[in-house]
């Protein structure tokens, strides 16, 4: 069955609940199910990350990975006993309910589209696609396929993002009138070669990953990207030569409008004196909240207070409560089954990455960070990169949703 974006919303009645916003899951723990979600795990290093094996309604029935030594770490973290050389074979077993598609990105959006037909139903990880051809195909092919499609987005699992989207539902923040996200990974081009032979990492462009970035403002206040202006910084030189994304740039910095004509500032460092960080700001009426630098749990919330105070320049200004916030560790809560209540990757969304999915396909609801929203997520920097390519010329973002 084919549904629209908005009639996946009516339909589903995911506006209750305790995040309670659009197209967020209730988060309550049903029973465990007599049906069990048969999944396989494909990519050895970033799939042998998750909980599927600890989830009370999944079984790990294969794994796969081109490499064997990988194939056997994926067997013995998912104590698993059976693995396929390839996802092609992963796919023609009939046990098999669902896939994790960790595989290099350039290939998401081809193993998605086959996973689907070969029908699967799908959680793949960041970014959806590579270009806005392979985006319109994955979104053809989720709706034709009658599938649960996810992205294992974990940006919308941190424990601030989920902090945050409570604060949103409850109206803490008022109107969030600006925000801004930032990932740096300097040192990136370590990953671009191995054993001498470039990786699918050489030279991608730091806007080709932008849903660490994106996913603070749209899974929070579900926000649509329209406008977007990009500049960025290299010239093609050092290890970005030859890449095979003709990629000159090391850095890009974006500055995008919304639909709602809030600014959003997005920047993806490869390279330079930079923090490691994957962190958001959420820039409100009466409140704001400023992440950490990195996965921390020390985050700065500002509340809006009536009283004026002085600058050292001896000037007035409103003096605003300043304060630090310490994030509830949501993962020790009954928003996950009691075995998965522990830390994971990326500040500890990775559970929660493993639970939606699961119970998503149970539930037969479209989960959170369903195909629309990957869309919404990945295309902006897509858009953004060509922007950079055109030396910050502004562009319009195409709309996906229905």
């Amino acid at each position: 069955m084919k549904l629209s974006r908005r009639n996946f919303i009516t339909k589903s009645g995911l506006l209750a609940g305790a995040l309670g916003l659009g197209a967020f899951p209730s988060w309550s723990i049903p029973s465990e199910s007599d049906k069990k979600v048969r999944i396989g795990i494909v990519g050895g290093r970033f799939g042998a990350t998750f909980q599927f094996h600890e989830h009370p309604d999944c079984i790990v029935e294969a794994v796969s990975d081109l490499r064997k030594d990988r194939r056997n770490h994926l067997m013995e973290t998912y104590g698993c006993s059976k693995s396929y050389p390839s996802l092609e074979m992963l796919l023609e077993d009939p046990k098999i309910d669902a896939v994790f598609l960790a595989t290099p990105a350039p290939d998401h959006a081809a193993h998605t589209i086959a996973s689907l037909k070969a029908g699967k139903h799908v959680l793949c990880a960041v970014p959806l696609a590579m270009n806005l051809e392979e985006c319109g195909q994955v979104k053809e092919a989720v709706l034709a396929s009658g599938k649960t499609y996810m992205m294992a987005e974990t940006t919308t699992y941190m424990q601030g993002t989920i902090s945050a989207k409570k604060f949103y539902e409850e109206g803490r923040f008022g109107e969030i009138f600006s925000a801004a996200a930032e990932y740096n990974h300097p040192g990136l081009e370590v990953l671009w070669f191995e054993n001498g032979a470039p990786t699918w990492r050489h030279g991608l462009p730091p806007m080709h990953y932008p849903t660490h970035c994106t996913a603070f403002l749209i899974s929070v206040t579900g926000e649509r990207l329209k406008q977007v202006s990009c500049v960025g910084w290299g010239n093609g030189e050092g290890l970005l030569k030859d890449n095979p994304y003709q990629n000159p740039f090391w850095n890009e910095t974006a500055f995008f409008q919304t639909n709602r004509n809030h600014p959003f500032r997005v920047e993806v460092n490869w390279k330079g004196a930079l923090r490691n960080a994957e962190r958001g700001e959420w820039r409100g009426e009466k409140m704001s909240l400023y992440l950490p630098s990195g996965h921390g749990n020390q985050a700065t919330m500002v509340t809006a207070a009536d009283q004026l105070g002085k600058d050292d320049a001896g000037f007035e200004h409103t003096q605003n409560k300043v304060e630090a916030y310490e994030f509830p560790q949501w993962w020790k809560t009954e928003m996950l089954p009691e075995k998965m209540r522990h830390n994971s990757g990326h500040d500890g969304s990775h559970t929660f990455i493993t639970h939606e999915f699961i119970r998503s396909i149970l539930e037969e609801r479209w989960p959170e960070v369903n195909v629309y929203e990957a869309l919404a997520y990945t295309v902006p920097g897509i858009v953004a990169h060509q922007s950079g390519l055109n030396g910050g010329k502004s562009l319009a973002i195409p709309d996906y949703d229905d």
